[in-house]
């Protein structure tokens, strides 16, 4: 009886390419085992029908970016945890990028821009180094955009006052503008800040957070993700 063989080997007898080929064939998610995709050079078979995809690409695989509409009722205390939420089953189905989802896609993905504590909404992670690049070292010009829900009912004068805190002349506050979005809810749009620094403003003019949605950031909105699912982000789409 034959011996299970090493997929990257059986693909090398089968089209008679080098072994090098043949592994960026398959974790370029190229080869099929019995129509199936499989992205594992390691990946044992013995008799399974193997085919090479008709449009397969030596090219190698382009850095991606992905957005992350994270759920209120979703609990991650780090990128780890959060990065763990982000599966092929909650693949957003309005994801118009064309990008074909690989598992190499979900490896080494870096956490950008994170959440002010406590805060759900959009998350990005990346492979991208442009991307990373941007959003972290040139943060202090990209706009973020929360939707802030309080536990009661706030005045004029207050929201007032929180938009003076803008206008002084201590820099270690983070520039913002506030606006009226319920009676309990205020959408505050700022440039970079820390992470917990959106409650410490709130709290200075005597507002008790229950929640925070973040929804912008720079030019990409949430917009058509739900909670809980992602999305890949389009090589056209800017920050």
């Amino acid at each position: 009886m034959p011996e299970p063989k090493r997929l990257d080997k059986r693909l090398v007898e089968l089209i008679h390419c080098s072994r090098g080929d043949a592994i960026k064939y398959i974790v370029g998610g190229w080869v099929l085992v019995e129509g199936e995709v499989e992205e594992r050079p390691q990946f044992k078979v013995l008799e399974q029908q193997i085919e090479l995809h008709a449009d397969a690409s030596l090219e190698p695989i382009e850095p991606v970016t992905l957005i992350f509409n994270l759920p209120e009722d979703a609990y991650a205390e780090d990128s780890a945890e959060m990065q763990q939420l982000i599966t092929t089953q909650n693949h957003c189905e309005t994801d118009y990028s064309g990008i074909r989802p690989l598992k190499n896609h979900f490896y080494k993905l870096q956490y950008a821009t994170p959440l002010q504590i406590g805060a759900s909404g959009l998350t990005v992670f990346s492979k991208d180094w442009r991307v990373i690049r941007v959003l972290n070292e040139n943060n202090k010009k990209k706009q973020e955009e929360y939707i802030v829900e309080f536990s009661e009912e706030y005045s004029a004068e207050v929201l007032e006052q929180l938009n003076d805190l803008a206008d002084n002349s201590d820099r270690s506050q983070p520039e913002f503008k506030a606006s009226k979005q319920s009676e309990k809810a205020m959408r505050i749009v700022f440039g970079f800040t820390h992470t917990g620094q959106l409650k410490t403003l709130c709290n200075s003019v005597g507002l008790s957070i229950v929640a925070m949605k973040r929804i912008r950031i720079g030019r990409v909105s949430k917009k058509d993700l739900p909670p809980g699912q992602w999305r890949y982000l389009s090589s056209k789409t800017m920050f």
